[in-house]
């Protein structure tokens, strides 16, 4: 979520008022905006997107809330130490959170472990141990509209009563120290980005926010009139016309078996009704496509810890594989492809087939990555329901991501266009015409060296670096990731030092690389990443002949409130994930409405990027994804390209034989040994295309008025990518609900 002061202020239009009153006591808005924490509750584009997600709905009128865990420590702080990322604990909460509030009376009951009964009067799950959940609520302010939407997080707390059985045999103190176990399970945010790790703890998190939140929804749902004169709703009929729950990704998958349990078991709805309302009622969105981030969960661990879940489950695949023989007699193949259970030497339950078979819509968050996932993931599925897959790809919210970290380049449009667009952000469309006006382009080229500016101020400050606020910003920031590939970045910032180095005298265009994110601690290969960046830095900046011509910075503890200083300083935005792995990016729709210029893959989002603003207006290079399919069919051998191209060679070798590191010559052995022998993400295929499409880029950067037009131009085009857009789809084709723009009256305007 990052920090809420200044967004509160933006949404409730109350920024210039607050600044001025402030200015009038004597103190700075941006001191005091700079104290507060940024809410770090989850990691990298998932969960942001959730938050930009949340600000489009309460703008839109939609009356939705955001449920997600109240993580005592979020995703850790990142320092860099002798080149290497070293975590900290994010105590974001140590001095309180004003922006909370605790709702005791709301607090709920989750159930783990136990054992199941079937008894004449029904399934029974007895002998459970129990942990309460306790909501905080954190209001979500619309834009200007008064309404005001409810984040809801849970935190877990123990029960009075836990573990004191031990009281009587004198274990008193042991007991009351136990009730940290319970309590562990809202403690710390488990920082993987796009990558599944099977732990048990996991695990319970996962159910933790499901179970509470299900009974919160259902509560909602049975109390609530909706004209209907019973003070207590008891049939479920028109419960997906009243709920429509929307899966991020797997992480709450078992709201279906939860939805089931609460239906059959507590409401006894009988299961194949049970069954239709929580199709009706859930939807799931696929966040990715690596094998390696897929939830499947070992069956031994689930039945422990959810044995009624486990049936569920097994029960919900028994119906759906009879369905797929039926249809498909005699195909043995298929029905092991399409179960929920994986069956091998650990038998596991596969999430994602979960949510494919228990939602009524299933969506890709960008158009390339929904055909990937009608035509590769769940081809099977597809070929079953066609009618169930979407896309809905995804957008960011205007009023954080241009109002608020660049009101400069704010004001400029506004001057031009009026506001609209704040809230219809295709009305930037109307800049298209303005493009070759000389005061826009002065205008906005000047905002773009203001940014510049005050963000060289920030990094002299924070990291006793001077720049060149004149030379290219080339910004490469998000998770450190092999297929976000920083070690294409890593190998073309090498070719330029080396080519300066060959031909000093050469005239070049001067750049500032900065590359930031932070790499999952367990993911040791993205921490020799982080270590290769800062090592390159060190020798980079630190070669007199190069003097200020090529500077390389590692941002440290990149997070929202830094993306807030560098996303609206940057001229290039660096977007080279493989073709086919990056399900849609978000970064990339900060960049380009932010007035920087992509280099990137045709993958994700980037590829309607290209679409809406005209593929000649971005640098589009590489592999797309029938090449990367068909490198695959032939057998990708990274050998060929070392020895065909000698400024790759060098570079390879260099890093190889410790020039970037002459105290630990051997310190990247590994990073190479990956790139020739097993890469998965084919670097040095894309390395040729990438260093060609980078002097494009410098050559264009020589003509800072075409340079303008062509920001100016993306801009302009970059309406379509709105989080507005994209939930005003969700809300018209998956939820049957329809957005308003109506303003509530404020409360000190009397009700008729």
């Amino acid at each position: 979520m990052g920090r809420t002061l200044q967004n509160t202020m933006v949404n409730l239009g109350l920024q210039n008022a607050c600044d001025e009153a402030i200015y009038q006591l004597g103190l700075d808005l941006e001191e005091l905006e700079e104290i507060e924490e940024d809410a770090g509750l989850g990691n990298g584009g998932l969960g942001r997107l959730a938050a930009c997600f949340l600000d489009s709905m309460a703008t839109l009128g939609l009356a939705a809330y955001g449920y997600g865990i109240r993580y005592e420590f979020g995703i850790f702080n990142q320092k860099i130490v002798n080149g290497w990322q070293v975590e900290e604990a994010d105590d974001w909460l140590r001095y309180g959170n004003p922006w909370e509030k605790a709702r005791p009376e709301y607090m709920l009951p989750v159930h783990f472990y136990g054992r199941v009964e079937h008894t004449p009067e029904g399934v029974k799950w007895l002998d459970t141990q129990v942990v309460l959940a306790m909501p905080y609520d954190t209001p979500v302010p619309g834009y200007k509209n008064n309404t005001v939407n409810t984040m809801r997080l849970w935190s877990a707390k123990a029960p009075n009563d836990f573990n004191l059985q031990d009281f009587n045999t004198g274990g008193y103190i042991e007991a009351v120290l136990d009730r940290n176990l319970a309590e562990n399970i809202s403690r710390v945010l488990y920082p993987n980005d796009n990558f599944f790790e099977g732990k048990e703890l996991r695990l319970k998190q996962e159910y933790f926010v499901v179970a509470a939140t299900l009974q919160d929804i259902v509560r909602r749902f049975k109390s609530s009139k909706f004209g209907c004169r019973d003070p207590v709703r008891t049939c479920f009929e028109i419960f997906p016309d009243k709920v429509a729950i929307q899966l991020n990704d797997t992480h709450p998958a078992l709201a279906i078996p939860e939805l089931m349990r609460i239906l059959v078991d507590v409401e006894k709805v009988d299961w194949d009704k049970a069954w239709e309302i929580t199709k009706k009622t859930c939807a799931y969105t696929n966040h990715t496509v690596l094998p390696e981030a897929l939830e499947r969960w070992p069956v031994s661990m689930f039945g422990q810890l959810l044995p009624r879940h486990l049936e569920i489950i097994y029960a919900i695949n028994q119906r759906h594989l009879d369905q797929v023989a039926a249809l498909f007699p005699g195909d043995v193949d298929r029905l092991r492809r399409m179960s929920v259970i994986e069956e091998g030497d650990c038998k596991r339950i596969n999430m994602a087939h979960l949510c494919v078979i228990g939602s009524h819509a299933v969506n890709g968050v960008a158009r390339i990555h929904s055909e990937i996932v009608k035509h590769s993931v769940f081809k099977d599925f597809y070929e079953l329901e066609p009618e169930k897959f979407q896309n809905k790809t995804n957008g960011i919210t205007p009023r954080r991501w241009l109002l608020l970290c660049n009101p400069g380049l704010a004001d400029t449009l506004m001057e031009k266009i009026g506001e609209g667009f704040l809230t219809d952000l295709s009305q930037l469309k109307k800049l298209l015409p303005l493009v070759n006006d000389e005061a826009l382009i002065r205008e906005v080229a000047q905002v773009k060296q203001e940014n510049k500016l005050k963000f060289s101020a920030f990094l002299e400050k924070e990291y006793k670096v001077r720049i060149n606020p004149s030379s290219m910003f080339d910004v490469h920031v998000k998770r450190i990731h092999e297929y976000k590939r920083q070690l294409l970045n890593c190998l073309h910032i090498i070719t330029l030092y080396n080519r300066i180095k060959k031909d000093p005298a050469k005239a070049c265009v001067p750049r500032t690389v900065i590359i930031g994110g932070k790499a999952a601690p367990g993911y040791h290969l993205a921490k020799k990443i982080i270590k290769l960046v800062t090592s390159i830095g060190d020798v980079v900046n630190h070669d007199p002949i190069v003097g200020n011509r090529l500077k390389v910075i590692f941002l440290e503890n990149y997070r929202v409130s830094l993306a807030e200083k560098v996303i609206p300083a940057a001229d290039l935005s660096q977007q080279i994930s493989t073709a086919g792995t990056e399900a849609s990016g978000t970064g990339n729709m900060k960049f380009m409405l932010n007035g920087a210029l992509t280099i990137g893959t045709m993958d994700g989002a980037n590829v309607e990027m290209a679409e809406e603003a005209g593929a000649e207006n971005l640098f589009i290079f590489g592999l797309r994804v029938e090449d990367v399919q068909a490198l695959d069919q032939k057998g990708y051998n990274a050998q060929e390209y070392y020895d065909r191209l000698p400024e790759l060679r060098q570079a390879v070798d260099q890093i190889r034989d410790g020039f970037f590191s002459p105290s630990e010559p051997d310190c990247f052995k590994d990073i190479v040994s990956m790139l020739l022998y097993h890469d998965r993400f084919k670097v040095f295929a894309d390395y040729e295309a990438y260093v060609a499409c980078q002097a494009q880029v410098d050559q264009l950067y020589q003509n800072p008025k075409e340079w303008t037009k062509k920001v100016i131009r993306n801009i302009a085009c970059s309406g379509k990518f709105s989080s507005d857009r994209t939930i005003t789809e969700y809300a018209r084709e998956i939820w049957g609900v329809e957005p308003s723009d109506l303003q509530i009256p404020t409360p000190n305007i009397p009700k008729d």
